[in-house]
């Protein structure tokens, strides 16, 4: 990180100099760790859309340009080459693992797929028409009160057992929770299964009668994993970070980006754009909703176009879209209605000009609703997949902040804008 410039501010006549840091990639920043005590103001900035909160090797993105790179690798490259668990590890520990490395990895975490028994009581705590993510927030959190062996942030050590374990088991977790709300029996995982199958086996086999996961839903699942895995400092993974700036236990603090993830804006877009698509109906009403969309008096927003961060393309989205053709050319599900009207409306806004002005590209969760949707899951578990996808990313940016000398505990600061000091009054005097 390169330093040397400075920025100037000036505040009644008097003047400070702030130190400017370059990084590897990205714009530069202001240095305003010193700007409170040394000239007694705070910076104000809702949403925190122009503060860097930490600095990482883990994930870079350029909105501007379309790019996501992990650890300098660009998605594209690792969705088409590599697979989940060995993303994974490069975002755990920095490299792309040698072979020996990946398969000891894989073993690790295959390993430790299966949940305490007692864990199972947990879910029975829960009603049967429990949103899937109310249940993973609660059973994550509860996690801390069977593995005390791995929750002393402290220990180099416990936290790489935590690191592996919150890994391996959230798909079991996630298997579990849709499994409950179905009423069916839990499926326990299976070594000789790979990570994305096995999740798969998990959630669809039933006890009666054998189940066989079709390599290409097992490779397209892989791809939703891996291009879900990280995605810088966005709110789950910044509410992960605050809650560890506390010392937190690791499943508590995962806990609580899951709980964040839950949110419409942020892991529930896919979702809303496949409940969008339902409530345009067919192709025909697309012109419709179209001009509902240019409108800036109506409400009616077009769902899975666009993105905050990326202001070109998402990358993402090349090779979502490439795994829904090879899901709906295995399923045969090209007459769906639903996939009509993601078809034309995606042609449209590549053409419109409307939408190119704008830049409303088609996003990742545009194309990922459809996938899971033509694998057989209900909506309710599009965020928990996310989540399970999340995991590493989330427990990269927990090790890695951990492992930081300069780590503090979050504390934000505030522009108060209310009442200033005032006398109490007795109550028989109001």
């Amino acid at each position: 990180m390169a330093e040397g410039k400075t920025a100037t501010l000036t505040i009644d006549g008097k003047t400070w100099e702030l130190p400017i840091l370059s990084p590897t990639s990205g714009p530069d920043v202001i240095d305003i760790r010193k700007l409170y005590a040394e000239a007694g103001v705070f910076t104000y900035d809702p949403g925190f859309t122009s503060t860097a909160a930490c600095d990482s090797t883990i994930t870079f993105i350029d909105g501007e340009k379309g790019v996501l790179t992990h650890r300098g690798y660009p998605i594209g490259e690792l969705a088409a080459q590599s697979h989940f668990l060995e993303v994974c590890y490069l975002l755990l520990y920095g490299a792309l693992p040698s072979p020996r490395e990946l398969e000891d990895f894989e073993t690790i975490i295959t390993r430790h797929t299966m949940l305490n028994e007692q864990i199972h009581y947990f879910f029975r705590g829960f009603r049967r028409d429990s949103h899937p993510m109310a249940t993973m927030v609660g059973v994550v959190g509860a996690i801390s009160a069977f593995y005390h062996d791995s929750t002393d942030v402290n220990d180099p050590e416990q936290r790489e057992i935590a690191a592996h374990r919150l890994i391996a088991k959230m798909p079991t977790i996630a298997a579990m929770a849709y499994k409950y709300a179905l009423g069916q029996p839990f499926v326990y995982p299976k070594n000789d299964l790979s990570y994305a199958a096995n999740f798969l086996h998990m959630c669809f086999a039933v006890p009666a009668e054998p189940y066989h996961v079709n390599p290409v839903m097992a490779r397209a699942m892989d791809r939703i994993f891996m291009l879900h895995a990280d995605h810088e400092q966005n709110a789950s993974t910044s509410t992960v970070r605050l809650a560890s700036s506390s010392g937190s236990n690791p499943f508590a603090c995962i806990a609580a980006g899951i709980a964040c993830l839950w949110g419409p804006a942020h892991g529930g877009a896919n979702q809303a754009c496949l409940e969008m698509l339902r409530e345009i109906g067919t192709v025909d009403r697309i012109p419709e909703y179209i001009a509902r969309a240019k409108d800036k008096s109506d409400p009616f927003r077009l769902m899975g176009f666009g993105h905050r961060v990326y202001k070109n393309f998402d990358p993402r989205a090349t090779v979502m879209k490439e795994s829904a053709d090879e899901v709906l050319d295995l399923l045969g599900e090209h007459d769906n209605e639903t996939l009509k009207v993601a078809k034309e409306l995606e042609r449209i806004a590549l053409q419109d000009d409307y939408f190119i002005e704008k830049k409303l590209f088609p996003n990742v969760d545009f194309y990922s609703g459809i996938i899971l949707e033509a694998m057989g899951f209900p909506t309710s578990m599009f965020t928990p997949i996310f989540a399970v996808a999340r995991t590493v990313g989330w427990i990269s940016q927990w090790k890695e902040q951990l492992a930081d000398p300069q780590l503090k505990i979050g504390r934000p600061r505030q522009l108060y804008l209310g009442e200033d000091v005032r006398d109490y009054v007795p109550i028989d005097k109001r």
